[in-house]
């Protein structure tokens, strides 16, 4: 059971249209799910969106602030608990920015988590965590997503900057041929669809956006060698900004309506260009310090099978 989504209370930019070398079956895809989807209503909310319309305080017993009228979301997390929020809404594809300033100081054993999930055994995520540090360390950006309900697909990375002294924009580009994980605009991961390989890809599942600050520190720092420093509580994270430009299923079918997603170049048909692609491997080459694609001794058998697909 899994804290982020399961919380014990007593316990701690955009980019072009993809390239025309899509393939025919891609392509025919595409325009099938566009017909099949259904009954869905698109979503855009203003940059500075009143976060009481939007979100719902889950757990925390009033460590979860919503303040500034609204305009500031506030997790905490001591002793006795963390604390988390949903989303008002589910959303089936979708352009989302969300502002966070991380627990600043000695974090180490503390995890803001801050992703999109469905619900069930064979549920679809696409995961934002922050692993704490200790103070003057680097925090640790954990990524990874899930298709019907697998994961083990964890890519880790160092970030430019410091992500406690201010706020910065984390973003989730979902669309029926990507999942892009962008920084302040900057992408760090594309995950492709590959069904045409036979490897799932989350489309057809409603998410609902999670966040939580909760105690890990059995793993998150140093693989769990640094605990967290409890005479340092209450620790404190920060959320301002939102901003979707979403389709908010609105039927039984659970699904988008083809006429309803953007026509004119908008976030259903975006990927990476190719500056797009060199800044994330600019990321890749100087902030990655974890892929499973590359951790043969994790899978004996053999790497999972996008790992060999360019």
């Amino acid at each position: 059971m899994n804290p982020r989504s399961q919380p014990n209370p007593h316990t701690a930019s955009s980019y072009p249209t993809l390239a025309t070398t899509t393939t025919t079956t891609t392509i025919i895809t595409t325009m099938a799910m566009r017909f099949l989807l259904v009954a869905c209503s698109l979503l855009a909310i203003a940059s500075a969106g009143n976060l009481y319309q939007e979100f719902d305080v889950t757990w925390g017993d009033g460590r979860a602030k919503i303040l500034d009228n609204g305009q500031l979301l506030t997790l905490s997390l001591d002793k006795a608990s963390g604390s988390g929020f949903q989303s008002k809404n589910q959303y089936l594809f979708g352009k989302i920015d969300m502002q966070i300033k991380l627990v600043p100081g000695n974090s180490a054993g503390t995890v803001t988590a801050y992703y999109l999930s469905s619900q069930g055994p064979t549920h679809d995520e696409i995961d934002f965590e922050f692993l704490g540090n200790l103070s003057g360390d680097p925090y640790t950006l954990h990524t990874n997503v899930f298709t019907q309900g697998k994961g083990n697909r964890e890519m880790q990375f160092k970030l430019w900057f410091d992500p406690t002294e201010d706020f910065h924009t984390y973003s989730i580009l979902w669309n029926p041929i990507h999942v892009i994980f962008m920084v302040d605009g900057t992408p760090i991961r594309d995950f492709k669809n590959l069904e045409s390989k036979g490897i799932a890809f989350p489309k057809s599942q409603p998410m609902r956006i999670y966040s939580s600050l909760w105690n890990a520190d059995d793993w998150a720092t140093r693989g769990g060698l640094v605990k967290t420093d409890w005479s340092k509580a209450p620790f404190t994270a920060s959320y301002r900004n939102f901003k979707a430009d979403t389709c908010v299923p609105s039927s039984a079918t659970s699904e988008c309506a083809s006429n309803s997603v953007p026509t004119n170049g908008g976030w259903w048909n975006q990927g990476l260009d190719s500056m797009g692609q060199q800044r994330m491997k600019w990321v890749e080459k100087n902030y990655m310090i974890y892929n499973y694609c590359s951790d043969l001794k994790r899978f004996p058998q053999g790497l999972p099978p996008e790992c060999s697909i360019a």
